[in-house]
């Protein structure tokens, strides 16, 4: 199934591999040389409604990249990012279709730079109650 007007659902010219579910295509704009989109074919909004053949089909991809990406020394390592924020309205930085990011990354590489070195501060401590609360959570 593609929804009218998700540029991920026939991105066409963009895809630059995939497999009988899933695909990939260069993140446009992107955070860094060799950031890459892999998702299914099929839209999907909710990551827990793809089915199990497409997040094999949609991991196998996410290694091929990240090995691809290493190998091809645009990084030391990689990140797989996917976000599922239905609060925030589409643009051209935020689409309804599940897709996972995959970015290289450096030590202290452009991405650090400009903002994760500030990460740090982000962090608190997982206090006792906490984490009976979402323990308990996840749990049930």
């Amino acid at each position: 199934m593609t929804e009218i007007g998700c540029p991920f659902c026939n991105p066409l010219e963009r895809i630059v591999k995939s497999n009988s579910t899933a695909q990939v295509i260069l993140s446009d704009p992107r955070k860094i040389p060799g950031h890459t989109l892999v998702m299914p074919k099929r839209h999907v909004e909710k990551p827990w409604e793809l089915t199990a053949e497409e997040l094999s089909d949609i991991y196998a991809l996410i290694f091929d990249v990240e090995q691809k990406l290493i190998n091809g020394k645009l990084g030391d390592g990689v990140d797989v990012r996917q976000n599922y924020r239905p609060f925030m309205q589409q643009s051209k930085l935020k689409l309804d279709h599940v897709h996972f990011h995959v970015v290289p990354r450096s030590l202290e590489d452009y991405i650090y730079a400009v903002s994760e070195k500030y990460d740090t501060e982000l962090f608190a401590e997982l206090d006792d109650d906490e984490r009976e609360a979402v323990t308990k959570l996840i749990e049930d």
